[in-house]
């Protein structure tokens, strides 16, 4: 996949502004804290598309990896990668690929309704995406099971997901048409 220097900046972006939001979190009972990683994740797919909004999440797990204090809570390193929330973590790679492909492929170039509701859509079956990697993670690291693990690590965080979808439909569009405004031939992303 050759990339372009804009696309390379956008990755950065995007990974730089995943580090900024996901280490605010609320700690919880459990083990999975509240997060803003996911509203980062959904909207570099969002903006980016598959491949890049990917690479961009990629970049943001191999530096919490190698410990740069990036994961909720400012905390970083293989350990936590590993750890019991790493499947999440990980899991934000398959999320925003999926976001932005299916947007990309189905709403990108809609208009109205259309656009959001492909949008709404990609954004849920990314979200699925992420709950299934994440709690298959879970339940090999704590031995849980399924109902508990779904209990712990998934029903507690739907509304929140739901308010951070929302949130990405609200500046997704107007961040998209500010940079296709700003730079016309912007067609590989954003």
């Amino acid at each position: 996949m050759k990339m372009s220097t804009y696309d390379l900046v956008l990755c950065a972006l995007c990974a730089a502004v995943t580090c900024v939001l996901a280490p605010l979190s609320i700690p919880l009972a459990g083990e999975v804290p509240i997060s803003l990683a996911t509203f980062a994740v959904l909207l570099s797919g969002i903006l980016l598309g598959g491949k890049l909004g990917a690479l961009s999440q990629l970049i943001y797990v191999l530096l919490g990896s190698v410990g740069v204090p990036v994961f909720a809570g400012w905390t970083g390193g293989l350990g936590i990668t590993l750890g019991v929330t790493g499947g999440y973590i990980i899991g934000y790679i398959p999320m925003a690929f999926v976001a932005g492909l299916l947007y990309h492929l189905y709403g990108r170039n809609a208009s109205g309704v259309r656009k959001y509701v492909v949008m709404f859509v990609s954004m849920i079956l990314a979200t699925a995406v992420l709950y299934i990697l994440g709690t298959a993670w879970f339940m090999a690291q704590t031995k849980m099971t399924l109902g508990a693990s779904l209990a712990a690590c998934v029903i507690p965080f739907l509304p929140g997901d739901l308010i951070k979808i929302a949130a990405v439909m609200l500046v997704a569009v107007p961040i998209e048409a500010a940079v296709k405004k700003a730079v016309p031939d912007s067609s590989a992303a954003v």
